[in-house]
């Protein structure tokens, strides 16, 4: 098994990334030619910057593996929504609970804690913890507005192996990138020339 390659594979964002953040979480991971995977969010750094990117968290936001973990496994389970939805078949129901889940974690106030000796007191959560459950809670509501909204019946799985990303189609566009778009033509040539007589 080949190791994941760490950089990001210079590849534009897939039809629909732009207004759909869950869309590019799906797209995070990326299967490549030859083998080769890329994770995005493949170290707490690397999760901590693509939040950064969009918006869901500062740059020293101080991110563990924890956050990363469930950050990555949040992408697992609407990658899976998002694979049932574009192939027509029933969501697992773990992965409908997850988005549930991550939509309802967040609280909308001040939590009530008690203290033997002081008593109670209203606190928030751990400032780290309580941002990468507001970037779970954003990305799940997107993957639900999504999947239940206009554009769920554009949703589609890129038409060129081995690539695994996820897309709004647009036309006849199955593609998410130019380059997959050429790597699917010219895997038809070449299987239209060794067919030929």
């Amino acid at each position: 098994m080949k190791e994941p390659v760490t950089e990001k594979p210079g590849l534009p964002p897939a039809q629909g990334e732009d207004e759909h953040l869950s869309l590019a979480l799906a797209n995070s991971a990326m299967a490549l030619p030859g083998g080769l995977t890329v994770d995005l969010l493949g170290t707490p750094a690397q999760a901590n910057q693509w939040l950064t990117e969009r918006g869901l968290a500062p740059v020293d936001a101080g991110m563990r593996e924890m956050c990363a973990t469930q950050l990555r496994s949040l992408r697992e389970q609407i990658r899976s929504l998002f694979a049932s939805r574009a192939e027509g078949l029933p969501a697992l129901p773990a992965a409908v609970r997850a988005v549930n889940d991550a939509m309802t974690r967040v609280p909308t106030a001040p939590l009530l804690q008690w203290d033997d000796r002081t008593g109670p007191y209203r606190t928030a959560p751990h400032p780290t913890t309580a941002l990468v459950d507001h970037a779970l809670a954003t990305l799940a509501a997107d993957a639900a507005d999504l999947l239940t909204g206009p554009d769920a019946d554009r949703l589609t799985a890129c038409g060129s192996a081995p690539c695994n990303r996820y897309l709004l189609r647009h036309g006849r566009r199955h593609w998410c990138s130019t380059r997959c778009g050429d790597r699917a033509r010219a895997a038809r040539a070449y299987a239209r020339r060794t067919t030929s007589p």
